[in-house]
Parts: C-alpha cells; structure tokens; sequence
C-alpha cells in the first residue's frame, strides 16, 4: 500500500471531523500501533461499535497483535462510526475505513468482525454496508475480501450465517494467524473463492456457512465434501505461551475500562447453569504469579496507565491471587498505581482479599448474587450461601468501601414472586450488615446500587432449553422487585425487556432469523445496544414482515431430544452433561467446581485434549 491512497482518502475525512461528536475516535497513528505497511497480506480487525467500545475488548486486542507478528501479515483495526459521521460518509460516498492506514476496508484481504453481543447484529450490517462489501456472502465476487466471524455469538452463528464467509469457533490467538498464512497461500496459487472456502472448512475450528443445507429444526447438515458434521472450538492449550502484554496501544481519548488489562486466567468451571461465558471458555487455565507480576510492570511502563485491572471470568478464583496482590502492592508503592479486580466472588472475597485490593482508588464492591433465595441460586449453581454475601460485604466496608453493587436477575427457571421479594429482602439485610461494621456516625455513607438484568436463555447452557419470559411478565416481575426493594440508601435499575427478547431470540434463533435482521436494519435499526437507538416496533414490524414470531422463540421450552440450531458448533462441553444439569437444576441439586472438588463429567477436558491448569492449591 502507498501513501497516496491513504491522503486521498484522509483528505476527504479530516473536513468531516468538526461536524461530528468526539472526532478524536476517528484519528490514528496511537502510541503502540505495530501494524506492518509493507506485507503482503493485508486483514484488518473490526469491532462492530464506537471505538471506546471496542478498543477496550481485549480478545480484539490480542488477536490484533498476534496477526502482526505473523510473518507477511499485516493487521489493522476499524470500528463503525457514530450515526452523525456515518451519515455523512453516505451522502459524501466516502466507504467506511481502517485507523492505522485510513485505507477502505473492503480493499482489504481478511475483514474480520467480532461478535460480542447479539444486539450488534445491525451494527455488522451496517459495518459491511458502509464498508460497500455485499451484505450476503452469496453475492461477493472474486474480488472481495473474505469475512470472518468470531466471538462469543459464534457458538450459535446461524442468524447471521448469509453475511459470513466462515466463522472462526473458539480462541483465535493460533487459529486466526493459521487462516491468514492459508488464505494468503491460496491467493498467491490462485485459487477460487470457492475452492479456497472449501478449503478453509477443512481447518480445525472453522465453520463455512454455505457448505450446510438447513434441516428441520433449523439444523445446519453439512451439504457438500469434506464439511465436517460438527466443528470443534479451538483452544490454547498453552495458555501462559500467550502473550499477556497484547494491550500496547494508548488511546487519545477515554475509552470504556480505561485502565491497563492483564488477562489473568481463562475458563471458569464454577458450573453457573446461565452463564454462557462459563461453558464456552473451558478448561481453565491460569497464568503464574511470576507472569502476571511482570506482565503489570511491563505494561504499566509502557503506555502509562496509572491502573491495572486483572481480569478473567472469575479472578479472585486464581490458586496465587493473594500472592499476586501482594507483590504487586510491595512493586506499585508509592507510585500512585493501583490494582483493581472487575468484580469479586462472594466466596472467595474474605477479609485478606478486600484488604489486599483496598488501593487508595475504591470504586464499587461489585457482587453478584443473581438471585435473593438460597433455594434460586441452588438451581442456577451459583455455588454461594447468605453467610458467603454477609462476610464479603463485612470484609469489604472494613476495608473502606463504601459503595457496594449488586447484580440479580429476574426470570430465572422455576422463578417465583416470593423469590423476586427475596431480592429486597437480600439487599435490606447486606445493608444492615454493612452498618453493624461501621460507628454510627458513617453508616449513612454506605450506598447500595441494584442492577437487576433479565434471564436470556443462552446456547450451549443447561438452561439453552428453557424459554424466557414473556414480557408482560418480566415486567409484573420487575414492579414486584420494585416494591420490595428498601427505599433507603438503596438505588434500583433494571434491563428493558423489550431489548432482551430481542437477544433471547438471536441467541436461540436459526438462519430464518438472517431476513429479520436485515429487515430490521433496512427499516433503520443500528446500534441497538444504545437505548437511545432501539426500537422494539421495529424489531417487531420487521419480523411480522419476515413471518418469524420473536416472542415466540424466545420463549419457546425446547424438547431434549430435537436438533438445536447450534448442535453442529462444539464448545467440547457434551450434550449429555448439559441435560444432567438442567435436570439437577429442576431438582435444585448444585454441582461442584472440578477445580476445587473431582471432574464432574462436563467432557471439555477430553474432547479438547487440554486439562485444566491451575498453578497453586484453590480456596474454596
């Protein structure tokens, strides 16, 4: 790529930028950029979303950096602009482009988009269009670039299966640079876009959408040679070989998180029957002590940052956090840097722990309950007694905070009025708790801060068979909650449930669901995950439009023994585990944590041939 392209096409920018919102999102050459102008495999990285959104991901991030040192590949990043410049992009006909070399983006080779959420499927859309790269895989020609799928919305990719060419199934650090050496090798050969799809199927972890006929059930059944019946996620089995210093870049302006990131650990076998994120990401792997402390200092020197967040799905899990934090305390003393953990498990958030966190920076305590019962947080295996919360929040107000969060859930399987109560009745008795530790004269400055979010029923969960509420419903149950919350030193918000069904319905959809989401997005939709910007009649006219019922999908209890729309994607955990789960769930029987107790059967281990691994002795 030469200069001029990238002037021509700054030139036509640069005049826009004082027209829009915060223009400094759209400016590049950052401090730590490593992207390689001279290879010959250009890919570029897109987070469908502001760049203060996505430039905080740190899976982007790290795949970012690991196509950059991949030899003859070169990676840059683009994020989708807000409406206001967007707009004017349109009516200038100028095509959406990438930040390091402000080259179009359908110029290039590779275009990869991350799927974090299903409420960013408009947003993809919008991303192709803007890009000018057809919206269905189907209509591009020999001359467009190869679009990849991945992330967490990838273990169910049918909804958006026609905007794909191949979607990338688990973690992309070695899979990702092992699809760009193949494509660039199939280009310089000369290959078809055909023959290299084809081609691509055969690699491990990769799924190509137009090689499957739709069954039944909504079923994807393989359709053409050498399309494997299912694919199996890929995984890091060396998880500390990874880089983890992949965040090097400093942003110009305030991003979301903005703190220094060091992904302590992977995978979370703590068994919540919700949770997707902790099935998906199995087997747990630890980084060592001596790696995290490094990686802080180095990273901490190096963009100058003045917090570093240790983040994972469950961080005050790791078998040598206590070790971790003390060093790290003894190394950042009197440097004005502090350490902060996202969230805290209730369990394992003793006095020690608070003390060891307790920096001169205190943000929220964040616990999250999930729900106000014993008897509710036994079926969703949350693994956590009353006794558990009261010590966390004891120990936490000890040690100086002041502003405790919480975050439930309503809709929960076999969910009751009398369980949304015992969601009041929970944060009235963590409120007294953290008074009877405090004199008199400060128990007014403790603050409590409610979240409550609505159950959206997930793929490959033992709760993937269950249907969410209707809305009438989630919203009686939201006025219950309301009335039984203290009024007192106590703020309650809760998730639209107009937003959630949508996402239940892509979370559980099939490829019928592709014409809705572009129905959805022609008649207007983008950015629904901004409140400002979603509109259920939309959404809804859109499906009415299409013959698809959302409600009725998101809702819908699924038989055991049908096809799902996602069996033909793998994340190793077995199907038979699953039904056991949801079985012990209805009986409200808990299942432990393999990393604190013995296997409990889940087959991550064996179908991946990786175990986990976790550096010192867990504290359960």
């Amino acid at each position: 790529m030469t200069d001029t392209p990238r002037v021509s096409l700054w030139e036509r920018i640069e005049p826009l930028l004082s027209q829009v919102s915060k223009p400094s999102r759209y400016l590049d050459h950052e401090y730590g950029t490593d992207w390689r102008q001279e290879a010959s495999y250009r890919a570029v990285l897109i987070y469908p979303d502001t760049y203060e959104i996505g430039q905080a991901n740190q899976g982007l991030t790290i795949l970012y950096h690991d196509l950059n040192a991949t030899p003859e590949v070169s990676c840059e990043r683009s994020y989708l602009p807000w409406p206001d410049l967007s707009d004017l992009m349109r009516e200038k006909g100028i095509p959406l482009f990438s930040l390091e070399g402000c080259a179009p983006v359908a110029s290039f080779d590779l275009v990869g988009i991350t799927l974090p959420h299903e409420l960013c499927y408009t947003n993809v859309l919008e991303t192709l269009d803007l890009a000018g790269i057809p919206l269905h895989a189907a209509e591009r020609g020999e001359g467009d670039p190869i679009v990849v799928g991945g992330g967490p919305c990838s273990y169910n990719p049918e909804p958006l299966a026609p905007f794909f060419d191949v979607f990338s199934i688990g973690e992309g650090e070695e899979a990702l640079p092992e699809l760009a050496c193949l494509l660039r090798r199939l280009r310089d050969e000369g290959a078809t876009r055909a023959q290299t799809l084809a081609a691509v199927a055969r690699l491990d972890g990769f799924y190509v959408p137009s090689l499957y006929r739709i069954g039944a059930h909504g079923e994807a059944l393989p359709d053409a040679p050498g399309a494997p019946a299912q694919i199996v996620k890929r995984v890091v089995a060396d998880f500390e070989s990874s880089t983890p210093n992949a965040q090097r870049i400093v942003p110009y302006a305030e991003v979301a998180h903005d703190r220094y990131a060091v992904e302590v650990l992977r995978g979370c076998a703590r068994g919540c029957r919700f949770c997707q994120a902790g099935m998906v990401y199995r087997p747990v792997r630890e980084r060592s002590a001596d790696q995290i402390v490094g990686a802080v200092a180095e990273g901490l020197a190096c963009t100058g940052f003045d917090e570093v967040s240790l983040t994972s799905l469950s961080t005050t899990d790791h078998s040598q956090l206590p070790e971790v934090l003390r060093r790290l305390n003894r190394r950042l003393e009197g440097t004005g840097m502090n350490v902060s953990i996202p969230s805290q498990r209730v369990d394992a958030f003793g006095i020690e722990m608070a003390l060891l966190v307790a920096g001169r920076k205190k943000g929220g305590l964040t616990l999250a309950p999930e729900a106000g019962t014993q008897r509710l947080r036994d079926v969703i295996n949350k693994g956590i007694t009353e006794d558990n919360i009261m010590n966390a929040v004891r120990s936490g107000v000890e040690a100086g905070w002041r502003h405790i969060k919480l975050y439930f859930m309503c809709g929960l399987p076999t969910e009751t009025d009398e369980d949304v109560r015992g969601i009041g009745e929970l944060v009235d008795r963590i409120g007294r708790a953290a008074a009877e530790v405090l004199p008199p004269n400060q128990r007014k400055a403790v603050r409590i801060a409610v979240s409550c979010a609505v159950f959206v029923p997930k793929p490959d969960t033992p709760f993937q068979w269950c249907g969410q509420l209707t809305r009438d419903e989630v919203e009686h149950r939201q006025e219950v909650l309301r009335q039984a919350m203290p009024r007192r030193g106590v703020t309650l918000s809760w998730h639209d449930s107009a937003p959630s069904l949508v996402e239940a319905a892509m979370a559980r959809g099939s490829r019928n669901l592709a014409p809705v989401i572009e129905a959805a997005w022609r008649a207007g939709q983008r950015f629904d995950a901004w409140t400002e910007h979603f509109s259920i009649d939309r959404w809804l006219e859109a499906a009415e439009k299409c013959g698809v019922d959302l409600g009725a999908i998101a809702s819908a209890e699924l038989p055991l023994d049908e096809p799902l729309p996602w069996d033909h994607i793998s994340a190793g955990v077995s199907r038979a585990y699953l039904e056991r789960e949801w079985e012990r769930a209805l009986a409200g029987q808990t299942t432990p944590d393999c990393t604190f107790a013995s296997c409990t059967g889940c087959g991550v281990c064996p179908a991946l041939g990786v175990a986990n691994d976790v550096k010192g002795v867990r504290r359960g």
